[in-house]
């Protein structure tokens, strides 16, 4: 949980005026990142899950992967690739705050749909992941966002140290 607080917070201190309005000029690549990431990406690991027939634990967990953000290393990656980064760092933005509201929604009906089909009870507290995400995500990225706009020098100095921690730190 350190590190996703900290990954929260260097994406907020990443996020500028400029890189929405670039990419609100080309809103359709957006909307089409945005849809593949919420729902496409969840609706096929459903399906690949139902289709090998995973025991409920794994199907479980293969629809949370698919329905977790990118995260900010897809923006060094972008980035790496001499890719659209503005892109990366908006699609980033707009699925780490949608997946807050949509993640808990799409692993109840999973959860519903599992403990059906496995004669299984799977509860999901949705209120309290809803909160928890809050906590853990949206605050962080919330305090990053605030930290670059009141102290610019020292956010660019953190963002440079965090940016070449975060994937490593990420991997172990």
């Amino acid at each position: 949980m350190p590190i996703l607080i900290v990954l929260m917070f260097l994406l907020g201190t990443e996020l500028t005026r400029d890189s929405f309005t670039a990419v609100a000029r080309k809103p359709v690549a957006l909307i089409l990142g945005t849809i593949g990431q919420i729902v496409l990406l969840p609706l096929v690991a459903f399906a690949v899950a139902k289709i090998l027939t995973l025991p409920p634990v794994f199907f479980m967990g293969l629809v949370l992967i698919a329905c977790c953000p990118g995260g900010s290393s897809s923006n060094a990656f972008s980035m790496l690739a001499k890719g659209d980064v503005a892109l990366s760092v908006a699609l980033t933005a707009i699925s780490s705050v949608v997946t807050l509201f949509t993640l808990p929604v799409i692993m109840q009906a999973t959860a519903l749909y599992v403990s059906n089909e496995a004669n299984v009870t799977i509860e999901l507290p949705v209120g309290k992941l809803l909160m928890q995400n809050l906590a853990l995500m949206f605050v962080p990225m919330l305090l990053g966002v605030i930290f670059r706009r009141t102290m610019p020098r020292h956010a660019a100095a953190t963002n440079r140290l965090l940016s070449k921690a975060a994937f490593p730190a990420l991997m172990l």
